[in-house]
């Protein structure tokens, strides 16, 4: 082989070594098996690949195949965002959940069971936990998937979650960095822009991910966010002074980098997929999230030969890429040799997940068991993130428990009058998620509560300031344990 053959091979092999991609279909496609023989190192996981755990085991299986140290990535927080349970809902509370019980050693055993199902299925590589400080209430993207407003219990939280996951040999993937709970636009839409300043962000933004370091995690994700106090033009993902000096430098984290996904339009609607991931790369990521919504082999060699052509033409180091590339491998390498503890023998069922909602419930009101309840659902869009396809709510879970309850669901647009009719003479149970983000969902809930002050009222976003209803659950997520649990108080069970 001529040198710069040689070369050539090495470069390609570090440009696929650093790209985490996503496929379509339930089994692993051709392209995909050939790309990771030759060099490709991570895939990434979401729920269009996964309809049950012995499924995914064999997708996994069918990846290591072909290499045996592959990372297996997959975007699963429990509560609001799962992957596993897309269908069902999660076995787990989320975030905000965990930190309004504010037990850390409950927060360590929930990631712990969670990456124990994880792992039993073999991903190694959770893009969880958000670190972010839900300090603007109105943020459309984090809310309940942040442990809360306050920066040392989002703090103290992480690093235990963080432990947990790696305890039993799934990497943690700390997001999003520099910390994305004080914006008020969603980055898979437009670029978010946080004006804090400096002490401000020290002190409120990055204690969380400090722990985080502190704790181990394996890799941080960045945040598609702009934050000028840092760099006055370019989004963290693609910014030296916030990738490098900050974090690397200023904070000494060593483990690796990964971008949020560089299809979300903070960064492909303004630098392009592939222009962004030369960026990030040389800013000092190490790994390029690709693949929520590209998933095919053409967006893989676009980045591929992206990344080469810009090492040829001097846009970006020779010597990053292949730090870079080492980053990821190191990783890969770490996951082979915690596999033997990440896999006990066979699978336990466990319940950590319906206690700790039950824990995480807040009840206003004196509940009594309703015999034929009618559940309204208010219904908002859901984000990206969280997805439309994962059912939420109480309705399922209740008449699992009350087999005479009936109920119907209200997008945008619904009025008090319309679910009255519906429900006639039966006590109305009103099902809302981040109530005050929706004006429209305001007004009918007060309507509601105003015609029929026996509503009960479950909130299952963030809680109200001024809790209606003449009873009143917060329930601190939408998973579907947050909705047994919630269920259980109304069925007096």
């Amino acid at each position: 082989m001529t040198v710069l053959a040689h070369q050539t091979d090495t470069l390609t092999r570090d440009a696929l070594a650093v790209l985490q991609p996503g496929f379509e279909g339930t089994t692993a496609p051709a392209w995909l098996l050939r790309r990771v023989g030759e060099g490709l190192t991570a895939v990434g996981l979401f729920g269009r690949n996964i309809t049950s755990p012995d499924q995914l085991a064999a997708l996994t299986a069918q990846l290591r195949a072909e290499r045996d140290d592959v990372l297996v990535a997959i975007d699963e927080e429990g509560g609001d965002v799962t992957r596993l349970e897309v269908r069902g809902g999660s076995s787990f509370p989320g975030n905000l959940a965990l930190g309004a019980v504010d037990d850390t050693g409950l927060t360590r055993e929930v990631a712990r069971e969670l990456g124990r199902r994880l792992a039993e299925c073999g991903v190694n590589l959770n893009w969880a936990p958000s670190a972010d400080v839900n300090s603007n209430p109105d943020n459309p993207v984090i809310g309940v998937r942040s442990f809360g407003a306050d920066t040392h219990l989002a703090a103290r939280h992480t690093a235990a979650y963080v432990e947990g996951l790696q305890a039993v040999g799934v990497a943690a993937c700390t997001k999003h960095f520099p910390g994305h709970g004080d914006t008020s636009v969603d980055s898979h839409h437009a670029l978010p822009r946080i004006d804090a300043d400096l002490d401000t962000l020290q002190a409120r933004e990055l204690i969380p991910f400090k722990a985080a370091i502190e704790a181990g995690t394996k890799a941080v994700m960045s945040a598609h966010i702009l934050v000028p106090a840092l760099d006055p033009t370019r989004p963290a993902t693609l910014s030296p002074q916030i990738l490098t000096a900050l974090l690397r430098k200023e904070l000494g984290y060593e483990g690796l980098i990964v971008t949020d996904g560089m299809e979300m339009n903070a960064i492909a609607g303004t630098y392009g997929i592939e222009r962004g991931s030369v960026l990030a790369i040389a800013a000092g990521a190490d790994a390029i999230c690709v693949g929520g919504g590209l998933a095919d082999e053409a967006t893989v060699l676009r980045l591929r030969d992206a990344l080469v052509a810009a090492v040829r033409e001097g846009a970006l180091p020779e010597e990053r890429l292949a730090d870079a590339a080492a980053r990821v491998r190191e990783l890969a390498a770490w996951t082979l040799r915690a596999r033997p503890d990440a896999r006990p023998e066979g699978s336990r069922a466990s319940g950590i997940g319906l206690t700790a909602a039950r824990r995480a419930l807040a009840v206003t009101g004196s509940p009594r068991p309703l015999a034929a309840p009618y559940v309204a659902t208010l219904t908002p869009v859901a984000n990206i993130a969280v997805g439309d396809e994962t059912p939420w709510g109480v309705a399922d879970e209740l008449a699992a428990l009350v087999p005479a309850t009936t109920s119907g669901r209200y997008p945008e647009g619904a009025r008090a009058a319309d679910i009255l009719a519906a429900a006639g003479d039966r006590t109305v149970v009103a099902v809302v998620r981040d109530a005050h983000r929706h004006p429209w969902m305001t007004e009918a809930l007060d309507a509601l509560v105003a015609a029929r002050p026996d509503t009960v009222v479950v909130e299952m976003g963030l809680p109200m300031a001024a809790p209606r209803g003449a009873v009143y659950i917060a329930t601190h997520g939408a998973s579907r344990v947050c909705g047994r649990a919630a269920a259980e108080v109304i069925a007096g069970a």
